[in-house]
C-alpha cells in the first residue's frame, strides 16, 4: 500500500508543515502524517504571527523560500510593524491573523506542492536498523519505510492537560496524546524531559464592552512578511487593551490552593517569558494591573483570544476573575485555558543540521526540542526538511551562522548550550542583531534559498536590483550636496543645529533628527531621484546612511570571530586526549561534539583557557 518515501514527516503543525515543503520544494518525496487532517497548521494558542525578533524569523523563512510569510500575510486580520521608536535592529513586524483561515491556506498550499502525500494516523513507534532510522510503525499497525524521519510532535508527545485539580491525556483540548515514541526514544539512548505550556480562555466577542478598553488599530499602511508579490491588506481588524486589577487577583489567588502549577502537579517547567496569570501575580505582588490584549480569531467568528491570561486554574475561579476585567464584566466563556505538560528531548542530542546523534537520518524539529512559539518551530522544520532531504542525496548540509540569521542563533543555542525551559527567541539572544535586520532578510538569505533550488531566478533578481537600487540613492546622497540656506530652512523646522557651508545629503541624513521625506522637500534633485524607486528600496537606502558607520564596526567584529568560526573541529575526536583540559570541559566538549572553535567557545562550562588549549591543539 505504501510506498518507500524519501522524507516522512511526523506532526502536522508549523514545523512539520515548513518541513515537509521544504523537502517536497527540493525534490524530496515526502509523507506527512497527522493524527488530525482537519487541524493540520492549527494555531492551538494565540492566532498571530510574528512579534519581537519572530518578526525576524518568518521573515528569514520567507527569504529562504518557505511558507510561513506567504501564509500570514494571505490570513492576516491586522498588521503592526513593533519598535519603531527604537533602531531598525529593534524593528518587528507581527499580525494578527484569522485562525481558521490560517490553517486553510496552509493545508491548501501544501497539497498544492508536488511530492506531498498525507496520511492521518499516530505513529507510535520508528523503525530503526544499525542505529539508522528506515521507517516509521503507526496505530493502526503500518510500518512505512523513508530514507530520512523528521519527528515535530508539537504537545503531543505523552501530552497532559491541566484544569484547576482535573488531568487527562491530550496533545491539546478535543485531542488525545501521542504515545510510544518517548518510550522507544529513551529505549534508544536517548534523554527526555518534561515541559510545560498554557493557553487563555477563549470569549464570546459579543458579550464585552469595548467601550471600556483602549482600541488598538494596526498601521495606516500595513507592511507583510512577505518579499513576493502576496496583496497588502486594505482593511484591518481592531484589537483592544484593557487590564486587571487588585480584584482580579484576588480572586484569582482564591484558586491557588487547586493550582497545579503551585500543588507540584505540574512537573515540567514552563516559559519564563509568556507566564500564566497566576505566575504572574504570584512572582510580580507589587504590581496593581497587568496587560491584556483583547485578539478576534478571525473575520467571520465572534471567538476572543484573551491575550496575557493564561491560566490553568479551576474553570469557575477563571470565570470570576475575568469578569472582574474592565469590559468583560458579562463575558460569555467559550473554553477555559488550560495547562499542558508534554516530552521534549533535550537539543544537545541534536546536530547543528537538526539530525540526532544517536541515530542517522532522523531529525527533529519544534517543541520538541524544548522551544515554544510558532516560528521558532516554523524555522526548525523548514531546517529540518532541506537538511533531511540534502542528507540522504549526498549533498551540502545547510548550517546557517549566528553572524547571518536569527535562525542561525536559534539553532546554535539549542545544539550548543541545551535548554532547561521553553526557549523563546529574544533580539537580545543574537550579538549581532544589527546585521540581523527584518528589512535585509532578502538580501541576507535569499541567495542561499536560490543555491539550494527554494528560489527562483526571477525572486533574486529582485533582491539584486534592491541592493543596486538602495546602493545608488546612498551614492547620490554622498555626492549631491544642498546650499547652507536650504539645508538650515530645513534643520531651524526640525530643532536641530545649522551648518556653516553647503553640505552633503548624506551628512544631513546620518543626523538622528531627519529622515528621508524631510530631505524630499528641500531638494529636487533628491525628490525627483526617489520617484523611480519602491518604499521597501527607500527605506534600505536610509538605514544604510543612518548606520554606516555602525554597520562597519560590526562587520569587523563578525570577521574576527568567524576566524574562530572558521576552525574546523572533527565531531569524533577525543577530548579525554587533551588533559591539560578541565575535567568539566571534557565531559561537555565530549557531550556536544562541537563544529568548530567558535562553537566550543559557546558551551557552558568550557572556560577561555580551555578555547586556549584547542585552539594549540587545533594549530598543531
Amino acid at each position: 500500500m505504501f510506498k518507500e518515501y524519501d522524507v516522512i514527516v511526523v506532526g502536522g503543525g508549523h514545523a512539520g508543515c515548513e518541513a515537509a515543503a521544504a523537502a517536497a520544494n527540493l525534490g524530496s518525496s515526502v509523507l506527512l502524517i497527522t493524527m488530525n487532517m482537519e487541524t493540520i497548521a492549527q494555531m492551538s494558542c494565540n492566532p498571530a504571527m510574528g512579534g519581537v525578533a519572530k518578526g525576524q524569523i518568518v521573515r528569514e523563512i520567507d527569504a529562504l523560500g518557505g511558507y510561513s510569510g506567504i501564509i500570514s500575510d494571505k490570513t492576516t486580520l491586522q498588521f503592526r510593524m513593533l519598535n519603531l521608536s527604537k533602531g531598525p535592529a529593534m524593528w518587528s513586524p507581527r499580525s494578527q491573523n484569522d485562525r481558521k483561515r490560517f490553517a486553510e491556506e496552509w493545508r491548501l498550499a501544501l497539497e498544492k506542492t508536488p511530492n506531498i502525500d498525507f496520511w492521518q494516523d499516530m505513529v507510535n513507534g520508528l523503525l530503526v536498523k544499525n542505529k539508522q532510522v528506515v521507517g516509521v510503525r503507526t496505530s493502526i499497525g503500518a510500518e512505512i519505510k523513508a530514507k530520512s524521519v523528521v519527528l515535530t510532535n508539537g504537545t503531543f508527545l505523552n501530552g497532559v492537560i491541566h484544569i484547576g485539580e482535573k488531568r487527562f491525556g491530550g496533545g491539546r483540548t478535543g485531542e488525545k496524546a501521542a504515545t510510544g515514541i518517548t518510550e522507544q526514544l529513551v529505549e534508544l539512548g536517548f534523554e527526555a524531559g518534561r515541559m510545560k505550556t498554557g493557553t487563555p480562555p477563549r470569549v464570546d466577542g459579543r458579550s464585552l464592552n469595548y467601550s471600556l478598553m483602549e482600541e488598538q488599530w494596526g498601521d495606516e499602511n500595513p507592511g507583510r512578511f512577505s518579499y513576493t508579490n502576496v496583496a497588502r491588506r486594505s482593511d484591518q481588524r481592531c484589537c483592544w487593551i484593557t487590564y486587571t486589577n487588585l480584584n482580579v487577583h484576588e480572586t484569582l489567588k482564591e484558586g491557588f490552593e487547586k493550582s497545579p502549577m503551585f500543588t507540584g502537579r505540574i512537573k515540567g517547567l514552563g516559559p519564563r517569558y509568556c507566564p500564566s496569570i497566576e505566575d504572574k501575580i504570584n512572582r510580580f505582588a507589587e504590581r496593581e494591573r497587568h496587560q491584556i490584549f483583547v485578539e478576534p480569531e478571525g473575520w467571520d467568528t465572534c471567538e476572543i483570544y484573551v491575550n496575557g491570561f493564561s491560566t490553568s486554574l479551576p474553570e469557575d475561579v477563571q470565570y470570576r476573575a475575568l469578569t472582574q476585567i474592565p469590559g468583560f464584566e458579562n463575558a460569555k466563556m467559550f473554553r477555559p485555558g488550560y495547562a499542558i505538560e508534554y516530552d521534549f528531548f533535550p537539543p544537545t542530542q541534536l546536530n547543528l543540521t537538526l539530525e540526532t546523534k544517536n541515530i542517522d537520518n532522523l531529525f527533529f524539529a519544534g517543541q520538541i526540542n524544548g522551544t515554544t512559539g510558532y516560528e521558532e518551530a516554523a524555522s526548525q522544520g523548514f531546517m529540518a526538511g532541506i537538511n533531511a532531504h540534502q542528507k540522504i542525496n549526498d549533498r551540502h548540509e545547510l548550517i546557517l551562522k549566528r553572524s547571518e540569521s536569527y535562525i542561525g542563533v536559534l539553532i546554535d543555542d539549542l545544539v550548543t548550550k541545551g535548554t532547561e525551559e521553553p526557549y523563546r527567541m529574544f533580539t537580545s539572544r543574537a550579538e549581532h542583531r544589527l546585521l540581523l535586520r527584518q528589512d535585509n532578510a532578502d538580501i541576507r538569505l535569499s541567495p542561499i534559498g536560490h543555491e539550494l533550488g527554494l528560489i527562483s531566478d526571477e525572486r533574486l533578481e529582485l533582491v539584486n536590483r534592491k541592493i543596486e537600487d538602495s546602493d545608488s540613492i546612498v551614492a547620490f546622497t554622498k555626492k549631491q550636496s544642498i546650499t547652507m540656506d536650504a539645508a538650515n530652512a530645513l534643520l531651524t523646522t526640525l530643532g536641530t543645529s545649522p551648518v556653516q557651508q553647503n553640505v552633503k545629503l548624506f551628512n544631513l541624513l546620518s543626523r538622528p533628527q531627519i529622515d528621508i521625506n524631510d530631505l524630499r522637500t528641500a531638494s529636487e534633485d533628491f525628490e525627483n531621484l526617489l520617484q523611480h524607486y519602491g518604499a521597501d528600496t527607500i527605506q534600505q537606502a536610509e538605514i544604510k546612511i543612518k548606520y554606516e558607520s555602525y554597520f562597519e564596526k560590526e562587520k569587523e567584529i563578525v570577521e574576527k570571530m568567524q576566524k574562530m568560526e572558521d576552525r574546523d573541529i572533527n565531531p569524533e575526536f577525543d577530548y579525554n586526549q587533551l588533559t591539560s583540559l578541565s575535567k568539566e570541559a571534557r565531559e561537555k566538549l565530549l557531550k556536544i561534539k562541537p563544529r568548530t572553535l567558535g562553537q566550543a567557545s559557546r558551551i557552558s562550562g568550557v572556560s577561555p583557557s580551555d578555547i586556549s588549549v584547542l585552539m594549540v591543539h587545533i594549530s598543531k
